[in-house]
């Protein structure tokens, strides 16, 4: 019944789908691909399938995809993912690794037909939570295993499906296996009428990276709080901090990486003092540096004490964390998160980072860190026990595979 009834709206609605694909910036060929018009691919052998819906999905599977492409070497990779931005990050991180990369069907028994009959996928992974009725039954229908991989349910979302439940269960019952973040996702989606023997925790695959060789040397003589992938706007709120904190804590240097180099000019007007990192390298003399380097940010949370992570003082949506929490570094953010929200919770939870909400708030909380050291030694510990209890994401997938 939901087949027919998505069907017929799907032919009715089909001009105004096509209207508004374009003003999104939408291709003829891509809407084409939506059809589950894949022409180009041939499937031969096992053919393993990963969606990533958009830019953070598919993030979040890149290593995932790269392992599989070396754990099963005679076995065909496809890609997809439901939009523009999706595509270009894929095509941009994965177009050596995967044989076909291309749109996720419209959810309706044509298209998915149609998709499902030219690339022959055997298993097919989905990243977080996508639960489409046409594409869950016609997989069930043809035997093709479908995974909800890395799944989360944020708690909105679970109280719309939870009214739902009669709706959600059968769907969900579509699903070969469904493997969780969390504990408290696992317990959402049994919640649901998943199936208990077949919905496990994973853990995040986000949290499946090393920290990067630390093949760099930074001579310094005291603490250092280094604000990290600051934007425009960010820079004087981090400073300011920084001089405040400077009071106190009179041992304390401060290292700013802008984004983006292009503004260098914008952050040598606010800081005015400073050593650039290109130039000297030397924070045993300097007590400010300009990182106006490429590539070093990621080593250079190895000689931080505390880090505050930029794009979250503005809309950008935040920049990941983890790259200090691996090295054991406390993190502070700003309010705007969204990009690596799911990050941000589970570290939270942990006591291994904070999200504070205004520049008033991110001194108090740079200030206790620095002042209490059973505080900061206990959230340094908490880093490196969320980093343990997370991973093990990657290897579950591929010993599912396997």
């Amino acid at each position: 019944m939901i087949g027919f009834i998505s069907e017929i709206i799907f032919r009715l609605i089909y001009p105004l789908l096509y209207i508004l694909h374009k003003r999104a910036g939408y291709s003829d060929e891509a809407f084409s691909l939506k059809l589950g018009k894949v022409e180009s691919f041939v499937p031969k052998g096992r053919v393993i399938m990963f969606h990533g819906v958009s830019v953070g999905e598919i993030n979040a599977i890149e290593k995932l995809i790269k392992e599989a492409r070396k754990t099963f070497p005679d076995s065909k990779i496809v890609v997809t993912t439901g939009t523009n931005t999706g595509q270009e990050i894929a095509k941009k991180k994965l177009g050596e690794t995967a044989d076909l990369i291309t749109y996720f069907p419209f959810d309706t028994p044509s298209c998915v037909a149609r998709f499902l009959n030219k690339v022959k996928p055997a298993d097919i992974l989905m990243a977080e939570t996508e639960i489409w009725p046409n594409f869950g039954g016609k997989c069930k229908e043809h035997n093709i295993n479908l995974y909800i991989i890395n799944g989360r349910i944020s708690d909105r979302t679970f109280n719309s499906y939870k009214k739902l439940k009669f709706f959600f269960k059968p769907l969900l019952n579509n699903y070969t296996g469904i493997f969780t973040q969390s504990t408290e996702d696992l317990n959402k989606f049994l919640a649901l009428g998943a199936d208990p023997e077949t919905t496990k925790r994973m853990n995040n695959l986000k949290f499946d990276i090393t920290a990067p060789a630390v093949d760099i040397e930074l001579k310094k003589n005291g603490r250092v709080f280094l604000a990290a992938s600051t934007h425009s706007g960010e820079d004087k709120i981090l400073f300011d901090t920084y001089k405040k904190l400077k009071e106190t804590h009179k041992d304390l240097k401060f290292i700013i990486a802008p984004r983006h180099l292009t503004r260098l000019e914008e952050v040598k007007s606010i800081v005015k003092d400073y050593v650039l990192r290109s130039k000297d390298g030397n924070l045993s003399e300097n007590d400010i540096m300009i990182l106006d380097t490429m590539g070093e940010l990621g080593k250079m949370f190895a000689f931080a004490d505390i880090a505050f992570i930029g794009g979250s003082f503005n809309k950008t949506g935040g920049h990941n964390p983890l790259e200090a929490v691996i090295f054991g570094k406390p993190v502070i953010s700003g309010p705007s998160i969204n990009n690596f929200k799911d990050i941000y919770a589970i570290i939270q939870n942990a006591g291994a980072g904070f999200v504070v909400k205004t520049p008033e708030e991110l001194y108090t909380k740079a200030d206790k860190l620095l002042s209490d050291k059973d505080f900061y030694l206990n959230t340094s510990a908490a880093c490196l026990n969320v980093f343990k209890e997370q991973q093990g994401a990657l290897d579950f997938v591929i010993n599912v595979l396997k």
